[in-house]
């Protein structure tokens, strides 16, 4: 079976395909992942905000963060206005890292602020290669150019 997989890797458009749909699943999932963190701050979703269903008071940051993840997220996970709105929230999440986890601790694993961090990085990733093929914004972009 491996022997078989590489023999397609060999063929330019055996693969074509799977870095796309790789890209893709990777955008919906980070951006499911995010929008449950803005449900839990914005409707006290998931356990809440502080814990007891709570939600973050009205015009905090923690309201506006919660805001930007649940927009930005539906946004991202559609594929719609991908670059710009996924380096804002990769900009939200890199300043929730260093305000709310790093004062415990500069590494990750000891502050808590994995997926804060990795999250960060993934929307950079998606501001820096844009959607992929399976997005709206690719969709849009096809009909421009015809």
């Amino acid at each position: 079976m491996a022997r078989n997989l590489y023999a397609a890797a060999e063929r330019p458009h055996a693969l074509s395909g799977v870095p796309g749909i790789g890209l893709a699943l990777l955008r919906v999932f980070a951006s499911l992942v995010l929008m449950q963190h803005g449900a839990q701050k914005v409707f006290g979703l998931f356990g809440g905000f502080g814990g007891a269903a709570m939600r973050a008071p009205l015009l905090s940051q923690f309201a506006l963060a919660g805001v930007l993840e649940l927009i930005g997220g539906v946004l991202v996970a559609l594929g719609l206005f991908t670059r710009p709105v996924a380096l804002v929230l990769s900009a939200e999440l890199a300043i929730a890292y260093f305000l709310q986890h790093a004062p415990r601790s500069f590494w990750p694993i000891q502050n808590g602020g994995e997926s804060v961090a990795l999250l960060s990085f993934i929307f950079l990733l998606f501001a820096a290669v844009g959607p992929g093929p399976y997005s709206v914004d690719a969709k849009r972009a096809g009909r421009r150019r015809r």
